[in-house]
């Protein structure tokens, strides 16, 4: 390509073969298509390295999939973790409705009344409530872990 061009069009310093080898104008067609498209794949490749805004909504298109797909993982550890918490709540419901149980028949017969009394009384007559209060209170305290696992914290 140092080879200089005079305004007739004839070439200075080399003879006038073909460039590359062509045998024929055909060929030399050819040759200069071929250039072409791979000037134009590279022309492309180029242009896409420098559309940052482009590269930019892609990368943010790809970190929103998977902050969808993280959050919908959270969901589902937080309702198994809620299920397990229920479950667990629901037990120690029937353990300590069983032991109000117990304690009412020890305290009416060795006690005197009294504010404890009165308590488990209500508790007693309301099993639904002490059952249900103590399920928040373990779902409180699953999703404060599953949000405290979530931050790095454990």
């Amino acid at each position: 390509m140092t080879d200089a061009t005079s305004r007739d069009g004839s070439r200075s310093g080399s003879t006038a073969q073909p460039v590359g080898g062509a045998k024929g104008p055909d060929e030399l067609r050819r040759q200069i298509e071929e250039t072409r498209g791979q000037l134009g794949d590279t022309v492309e490749e180029l242009a896409g390295k420098a559309d940052v805004k482009g590269r930019a909504k892609a990368r943010a298109a790809d970190l929103k999939d998977k902050a969808g797909a993280m959050g919908v993982q959270l969901r589902s550890s937080a309702a198994h973790a809620g299920h397990t918490v229920q479950d667990r709540a629901g037990r120690a419901g029937h353990a300590a409705h069983d032991k109000a149980g117990r304690a009412k028949e020890a305290t009416e017969r060795h006690a005197p009344p009294g504010r404890a009394r009165g308590a488990v009384r209500a508790g007693l007559g309301h099993p639904r409530v002490v059952l249900a209060a103590g399920a928040a209170a373990g779902m409180v305290v699953a999703a404060s872990l599953v949000r405290r696992r979530h931050h790095g914290h454990c």
